[in-house]
């Protein structure tokens, strides 16, 4: 897909919303209460999941993490994956409150595989850190993707931007102490990663993403790398490569300053009495959002304004992402 051409309606390109950014200067950590983490292990572990998910299995490895999604045979989102090898086995890191469903979705395709799947989250934990010098605090570079041993666990350059920080996987027990030796203050509720994720544009699956509805293309998966377009069938496979290869995207999620009281998630984006969006997540000062816009809205040479509730909001499209020109955006 082409990028929109410079002009007055995309001025706002590569800025990233950086407002709440500044902040981000230092290194902090998170454990997210909403993400667990299965285990798959089997020496069938790598060829049982080529078949059902976005990404390429093929390239987990000790020092390769990879993003990718669970899909229904629709192509619809159902869940967000960030696997790594540890051992023999795959440490998976996902929803944690969806995480019995996950098991027993996969176990349904197992059949005669040779392959185990069990919930792991009472031992390993999701941590997340970010901010300056994150990567290089657990000796890697600025490669997505690229993992380390670290603390009895793994870390990994988040696989979707690097500019997201570290995402581990380590022993629950432990956890904190280890994260603190490396110098990272706590980030307790977590209010300091969404704002720099919002301000990024990268969906949280749990908060901008509605399963068995949403659209992987709608929502940035393959500028962030949860698709291999290469990789052979997986479910869902077919929606997913026809709406990229007729370029049927309407719709896009993109960050929006807000101005004016937060709109809550499912406000809809107005001009006049044209409704052309609606809103996602917020960051907690409610300065900045998510919301999932029409395309058509930035046709043109202005930047749009929406009414959303008794705020108005503006897109600011993110240097990473990669939208069709406007005329293949119309209804």
């Amino acid at each position: 897909m082409a990028p929109l051409p410079a002009g007055p309606g995309t001025a706002r390109r590569g800025q990233n919303c950086e407002v709440g950014l500044e902040a981000m200067s230092d290194l902090y950590f998170h454990l997210p209460a909403e993400r667990g983490v299965i285990a798959v292990s089997g020496e069938d572990r790598q060829s049982f999941l080529q078949g059902l998910i976005s990404n390429d299995t093929a390239r987990i490895a000790p020092d390769q993490a990879i993003y990718a999604t669970l899909l229904t045979a629709q192509g619809r989102f159902l869940f967000d994956l960030f696997l790594v090898q540890e051992g023999e086995r795959y440490l998976v890191d996902g929803a944690a409150d969806r995480r019995a469903d996950l098991v027993k979705r996969l176990s349904m395709y197992r059949l005669r595989a040779k392959v185990a799947i069990a919930d792991a989250t009472q031992d390993w934990c999701v941590a997340l850190l970010y901010g300056r010098g994150a990567a290089a605090a657990v000796g890697l570079g600025s490669q997505p993707g690229k993992a380390t041993a670290f603390g009895g666990g793994v870390a990994m350059v988040d696989p979707r931007l690097a500019e997201l920080g570290v995402r581990l996987i380590l022993p629950r027990a432990g956890a904190i102490e280890k994260l603190s030796a490396l110098g990272a203050a706590a980030d307790q509720t977590g209010a300091r990663y969404h704002a720099m994720r919002v301000a990024l544009g990268v969906p949280d699956a749990a908060r901008d993403l509605i399963p068995e509805k949403s659209i992987l293309l709608e929502n940035g998966m393959d500028e962030l790398n949860a698709i291999d377009w290469q990789k052979g069938c997986y479910m869902g496979q077919e929606l997913t490569a026809r709406t990229r290869y007729r370029g049927l995207v309407r719709k896009r999620l993109l960050p929006v300053r807000i101005d004016g009281p937060a709109p809550a998630a499912g406000t809809p984006l107005l001009q006049g009495d044209k409704e052309l969006g609606e809103m996602r997540s917020t960051t907690e000062d409610g300065t900045l959002g998510l919301a999932m816009v029409r395309l058509e809205a930035l046709a043109g040479n202005a930047q749009p304004v929406f009414s959303a509730g008794d705020a108005k909001v503006s897109p600011a499209i993110p240097a990473w992402m990669r939208l069709p020109e406007p005329d293949e955006a119309k209804a």
